[in-house]
């Protein structure tokens, strides 16, 4: 063996420490975060989870975070929080309410900072600021972003139009000029429009709905059968 090949081998061995030394973080993190797989889908299609579980999760992503602290994983993990935070049935104290939703509000500002063409991820930082906050231009100014970033994804035009609710004392002129240019689109692009039902909790939750659809043929009409349905 000639001291050519010698030197090939030599280079092809340091090259295989150099890829594993490189890698070895990504992989993991990557088996972390799987750990915290099935509570965020169990989460998403609103199956019972206990709050231990979502905080073990947490903690998977913590470590996964610490191995490879990508835009991705500090958004996943602001999930987590969020929830941990904001769902109902979870038991938790003010203090540590406040702190889950800081967390998430910090992933996500890292998050989006990075990748910003994230849509939903707009809206769960608006959720996250309107419940640190109440209604105000920091939970409206990702509102916005996430209409802008992705307006026609159906799955969360409710929850947009709930934000869209909440905030509307605090959005100026031009604001609600956009905003309810988007309500009157997605009402016309809906093919089942019981969600609009779904999503007024309130009379006055009504009444800015049947504002927002007052130049649509049928609108009202369609709107008080869909609420007499929701009713029964």
């Amino acid at each position: 063996m000639n001291i050519l090949e010698w030197l090939l081998r030599a280079l092809l061995g340091v090259g295989g420490v150099i890829l594993v030394w490189v890698t070895w973080p990504v992989s993991k993190g990557a088996w972390q975060a799987q750990q915290a797989d099935v509570v965020v889908t169990h989460l998403r299609l609103d199956y019972k989870v206990d709050l231990g579980d979502v905080r073990l999760a947490i903690e998977s992503l913590d470590r996964a975070i610490g191995f490879d602290p990508t835009a991705t994983r500090h958004m996943q993990r602001s999930e987590l929080l969020t929830a941990a935070a904001l769902v109902p049935t979870f038991e938790r104290t003010p203090i540590q309410r406040t702190e889950w939703l800081k967390r998430a509000e910090a992933d996500l500002n890292f998050g989006l900072g990075n990748d910003p063409g994230r849509g939903v991820q707009w809206l769960r930082l608006a959720v996250v600021r309107l419940a640190l906050e109440g209604p105000s231009q920091r939970s409206v100014a990702p509102l916005l972003m996430s209409i802008d970033t992705s307006p026609m994804m159906l799955p969360i035009w409710k929850a947009r139009l709930h934000l869209i609710l909440d905030n509307w004392r605090v959005f100026t002129p031009q604001q609600r000029e956009q905003v309810g240019l988007y309500v009157v689109r997605t009402w016309q692009l809906s093919p089942d429009k019981r969600w609009f039902a779904d999503a007024i909790r309130t009379p006055v939750d009504e009444l800015f709905v049947r504002y927002f659809v007052r130049d649509e043929p049928g609108a009202q009409d369609e709107l008080t059968r869909l609420l007499a349905e929701k009713k029964k």
